[in-house]
């Protein structure tokens, strides 16, 4: 009997099932957005000593909290996200004390508009990868596929956001990419000026 129970047991989740669940509860922007700050976070880590395995589950996890099926009115989306993660998410998984300590906080303060600093090299690498997914040409394309169909409010909120970053980096190849994504940024709305006539 012990042996078939052990047979039905649970598999621990992987990153691949988290994923595939990241696809299935958010939104179209989910699961390509934490692949973007996965692989920024993994440039901008070369020579920082950190636990790749713990990163990558916070940056899937990341803003499960901003999903329609989670999220909370006035409860701030990386508080839910690690709540969600800590309740829901990481008991499934085969993670040590210490992973699941780091990914949590590396969770709840990943958010730019969060003013506490980052607990460990976790958090530090998921915020800043997070930021420069915000910056850039890709910055420019979230904010307009977010809408409304408004562009002098879109531009007001993509202006805002960047002057929020752009002295926020502390890694030097996260503001080695920030100069080359805020020169890019620049140049589309210098375009975006010009062809608008002014009149966004």
């Amino acid at each position: 009997m012990a042996k078939r129970d052990a047979e039905t047991e649970e598999s621990p989740l992987t990153l691949v099932d988290l994923e595939a669940m990241t696809e299935s509860s958010g939104e179209a922007w989910a699961l390509p957005h934490a692949r973007r700050v996965r692989h920024l976070a993994e440039l901008i880590g070369t020579g920082l000593d950190y636990d790749a395995h713990a990163l990558a589950v916070a940056a899937t996890l990341h803003d499960w909290g901003a999903f329609a099926r989670y999220r909370q009115p006035k409860v701030d989306h990386g508080l839910r996200s690690a709540q969600i993660a800590e309740a829901e998410i990481l008991p499934r998984m085969a993670l040590t004390p210490l992973q699941i300590r780091r990914i949590l906080a590396a969770i709840e303060l990943h958010d730019y508009r969060d003013p506490r600093p980052p607990a460990g090299p976790e958090a530090l690498l998921l915020r800043e990868a997070d930021f420069l997914d915000f910056l850039g040409v890709i910055g420019l394309a979230r904010e307009f596929a977010w809408g409304p169909n408004d562009l002098a409010g879109c531009l007001r909120r993509l202006v805002a956001r960047r002057d929020a970053l752009r002295d926020r980096f502390t890694l030097p190849r996260a503001r080695e990419i920030a100069v080359e994504r805020l020169a890019r940024l620049e140049q589309c709305l210098a375009w975006l000026e010009e062809e608008s006539l002014g009149w966004l």
